[in-house]
């Protein structure tokens, strides 16, 4: 099968999301300028430079109440900071129930019952018990073509990880088993992990 995105696929369902998979989930925490907190995932995610260390994730879709984007953009926007909280398996459930399209003045993190802490580096909560979080400053959004699409970069200015994850000086993630986006409502966990040597290494 071939089409072109612009003609439409045909399908019951788009097919663009169960091809690109899988992909990290951004649990974005902000802060608004009010004061007021929010957390929601973004499966838009990666990190895209070593030094210094930056991220990015992009939100593809608005509420009502954000003139064009989503909360977190909109915060973002507004303090120049975020945390992107790593989602363990164990997670899964809390983390689904914040992806709702709850208004600006929810507080997901008690919403769903999350313990929430402060950064370190920015003035931005974080999920406290969270595998890793990274807290990042602003460096550029990125409109993209269509209605709603922002792509948000953030250098990394502070790292937490959870004990218990540190395994032999190394972050293991098979002490956690990271949750991953798929497409449609499909998502799946990483249990199993192998290395390859790269050639000339």
């Amino acid at each position: 099968m071939f089409y072109r995105p612009q003609d439409g696929h045909g399908l019951p369902h788009n097919p663009f999301n169960a091809i690109v998979t899988p992909r990290p989930i951004a649990w974005i925490a902000t802060r608004g300028a009010d004061g007021a907190d929010n957390l929601a995932p973004y499966s838009f995610f990666n990190a895209c430079a070593y030094e210094p260390p930056q991220v990015m994730f992009a939100s593809t879709s608005a509420k009502p109440d954000r003139d064009g984007t989503k909360d977190s953009v909109a915060n973002i926007r507004d303090t120049g900071v975020f945390a992107i909280n790593i989602v363990e398996y164990a997670a899964r459930d809390v983390m689904n129930k914040t992806s709702g399209p709850w208004d600006k003045d929810t507080d997901e993190f008690t919403l769903a019952g999350i313990e929430k802490a402060q950064c370190e580096t920015i003035n931005c909560p974080r999920v406290a018990n969270a595998p890793a979080t990274l807290e990042c400053k602003l460096t550029q959004i990125v409109q993209l073509p269509g209605a709603a699409n922002f792509t948000v970069f953030g250098e990394v200015v502070g790292i937490h990880m959870r004990d218990n994850c540190l395994v032999d000086g190394m972050f293991d993630v098979t002490t956690f088993n990271p949750l991953t986006r798929l497409g449609y409502r499909d998502y799946s966990v990483v249990r199993e992990v192998f290395s390859l040597t790269r050639p000339g290494e």
